[in-house]
C-alpha cells in the first residue's frame, strides 16, 4: 500500500502559520480518504501536549491516540514552506503530516526519522526543485 503518492506532495515559496499548516496536512490527508475533517483538532490537541518538531526543520503532526476513529487509512502529506513556519518558536521548513492505522505509524515515524537524521538527504529534499522530484526523494516510505 502506498502512504505517499504524488499528489500528497507540495512545495510552497512563501511562509505559513503552524494553524494553516495543520489545515494543509489534513486536507490533504482528508483527499487521500486517510482521515475524516476531525483530524485536524486531533492534530491541535497533540501540539498542545507536546510539540511534534524534530529537528532539522521537521515538524510530523499527527493525531493523539483518543482520535483513533478520525484515521480511516495511513496516509502521510507532505508540504515544504521554503518560507519557513514559526512551529511554537522552532522554525520548520517541511510540515509532514502522518495518518497511521493501527500501528502503521510507528513505522511510517521511522522511516521519515531516518530520512531526516542524515543532512546530506535533507539537503538533497530542500534542494528539490519540483514537488515530483521531492515525492521521487520520499518515495522510499512506501516500501
Amino acid at each position: 500500500m502506498s502512504v505517499l503518492t504524488p499528489g500528497q506532495v507540495r512545495i510552497h515559496s512563501g511562509a505559513a502559520t503552524q494553524e494553516a499548516a495543520l489545515q494543509e496536512a489534513t486536507d490533504i490527508l482528508v483527499s487521500a480518504g486517510a482521515v475524516t475533517p476531525a483530524y485536524v483538532d486531533a492534530m491541535r490537541q497533540r501540539e498542545e501536549t507536546v510539540s511534534t518538531f524534530m529537528g532539522n526543520g521537521l515538524a510530523i503532526p499527527h493525531g493523539t491516540n483518543e482520535t483513533k476513529d478520525a484515521i480511516l487509512d495511513s496516509a502521510l502529506s507532505v508540504v515544504r514552506y521554503d518560507g519557513g513556519v514559526d512551529w511554537a518558536g522552532d522554525e520548520v521548513t517541511f510540515v509532514i503530516g502522518i495518518a497511521g492505522k493501527g500501528d502503521e505509524h510507528l513505522e511510517i515515524l521511522s522511516q521519515i526519522a531516518i530520512l531526516f537524521s542524515d543532512e546530506d538527504d535533507v539537503a538533497r529534499l530542500q534542494a528539490a526543485r519540483t514537488a515530483d522530484e521531492l515525492y521521487a526523494l520520499l518515495a522510499t516510505v512506501n516500501d
